[in-house]
């Protein structure tokens, strides 16, 4: 087979794959005290009636990041320009959806308290679902979760990401708060206030202080550093036991 490229003819060799490219996200939000992750209730085959990640085909003539803040509008009725949206890696595995050969791009979406999403499209449903209770989902969408994952609480140990986490102004204890979902860990309060208040450019004080109960709180916002100078790093252990305890049934 010839194909033709701005007028060069290109010979397709056959045993090449016709791939189609899609894009799955991976949206995660701090809600109810816990980490949770949006989940979709696929409304057609495959996989009819399983949860799975928002997602679905990139379109002809649009880039990959505009096909996913269009997927996340369509399937779920969030706003992609609240999140922090990263690609998280490609997925190409032959046998990974029963239609035939798809590659998939999996973006990681981080957003602060996210209100309940309205399904649409081919999502016959969509819904908050806290980390630990993921039971099987549709594709090889497990493993891409898992990766997400832990993607997430790596960047929160070399970057600011955990901000984005937080609605600001926000407190040092709401940050904390933040850390220790997403890590599944408890964090002494003093060290943890010393580490994220002498790290450069991470956290700017409003001038401001919440008052609820007790001593009123200083209040801070995001400041403009992207990686975390030092660096808050989790112990060998727990980044280890954390990993292998996401089964996702």
């Amino acid at each position: 087979m010839i194909v033709v490229l701005g007028g060069v003819g290109l010979v397709r060799d056959a045993s090449y794959d016709d791939a189609l490219v899609t894009v799955d996200l991976v949206i995660f939000t701090v809600r109810d005290d816990r980490l949770q992750v949006l989940l979709i209730e696929r409304g057609k085959e495959p996989f009819l009636g399983l949860p799975a990640l928002p997602g679905g085909y990139v379109r002809a003539g649009e880039t990959l990041d505009a096909a996913a803040r269009r997927e996340l509008g369509e399937e779920t009725g969030l706003d992609g320009g609240r999140l922090h949206l990263e690609q998280l890696r490609t997925y190409g595995d032959p046998e990974r959806d029963p239609r035939g050969r798809v590659v998939t791009v999996a973006y990681l979406a981080l957003g602060p308290d996210l209100p309940v999403p309205v399904a649409g499209t081919d999502a016959r449903a969509a819904r908050w679902v806290p980390v630990q209770e993921v039971g099987r989902l549709a594709f090889d969408h497990d493993v891409i979760l898992r990766e997400a994952l832990e993607r997430a609480r790596s960047q929160l140990e070399y970057t600011t990401v955990a901000a984005a986490f937080c609605r600001e102004p926000f407190t040092v204890a709401d940050l904390r708060r933040v850390y220790e979902v997403v890590w599944d860990v408890a964090l002494d309060p003093s060290n943890f206030r010393r580490k994220v208040t002498r790290a450069e450019r991470f956290l700017e004080p409003t001038g401001e202080r919440r008052v609820d109960t007790g001593r009123p709180a200083a209040l801070y916002r995001r400041g403009p550093a992207w990686l975390l100078s030092p660096p808050l790093l989790r112990s060998g252990d727990v980044a280890r036991a954390q990993f292998s305890a996401v089964s996702l049934r």
